[in-house]
């Protein structure tokens, strides 16, 4: 993963210093150098960066009030010769806090730090966008079937006949507690011995039992509590 990087500080010196160990650390990419803090904002108004080498004492705009100003997908990391705004600096989240004169071990150790906030960041993302659905096996073939399009399930002998939103059904030789045990719980819940219900499909709960679409599902003395609970979370007051 390339990290591009932006360098923030009002002494030339530093900057290039800085931009040196950014140059010759393969997963940096240096997207530009600015000395304040209004060519900090005017430069990420054109081109987004991952990360900031920000320094904290600068004229106008201190680093610290800078980085109260970025968007959350900007991670910064701070250089400062002064030793006392450590605990300002990771009361804003930084990832790191490099002393001045910064040398190449330190720099090279918070850049990797980065490196893995980052690839766990982008991991998480992935993960959450990716949606294989369930598999079910019925006959001799699988089908594959996204949740949130299940409307209830209904348990019939060994087995379990799901229920779509488009209307069609699929049969497979499973039990209900296995099936259940695949669902997410915010979502399904268990409303009978022989039915689980999405929550977002229910269009009504009339006494002993519950709407979907046309179909009417019976609620179990014993399912009774646990239903309540979750649906009073959810039930709008004045």
């Amino acid at each position: 993963m390339i990290i591009s990087c932006l360098i923030v500080d009002d002494e030339p010196l530093a900057l290039d210093l800085v931009e040196s160990y950014v140059r010759q650390t393969p997963f940096l990419r240096l997207a530009g150098r600015c000395s304040n803090a209004m060519e900090v904002f005017s430069f990420l108004e054109k081109e987004k960066v991952d990360l900031i080498f920000l320094d904290i004492q600068m004229l106008g705009l201190n680093g610290i009030e800078i980085s109260k100003l970025l968007k959350d997908r900007t991670r910064v990391i701070f250089t400062t010769a002064y030793e006392q705004y450590a605990i300002e600096g990771y009361k804003v989240d930084a990832i790191d806090y490099l002393l001045k004169p910064v040398s190449y071990p330190d720099f090279l150790k918070a850049a990797l730090k980065a490196q893995k906030l980052f690839e766990i960041s982008q991991k998480n993302k992935e993960e959450s966008v990716v949606n294989p659905g369930l598999f079910i096996k019925s006959d001799y073939r699988m089908f594959r079937v996204d949740p949130e399009d299940i409307t209830f399930i209904e348990g019939e002998k060994d087995y379990v006949k799901i229920h779509t939103a488009s209307g069609e059904s699929i049969m497979a030789l499973m039990s209900m507690k296995s099936v259940e045990e695949q669902l997410d719980r915010n979502i399904f819940i268990r409303v009978h011995r022989s039915f689980i219900v999405n929550l977002a499909k229910i269009k009504c709960i009339e006494r002993n039992r519950i709407m979907i679409g046309e179909n009417s599902i019976p609620i179990s003395d014993s399912h009774r509590k646990e239903i309540m609970d979750k649906i009073n979370l959810r039930i709008l007051t004045k």
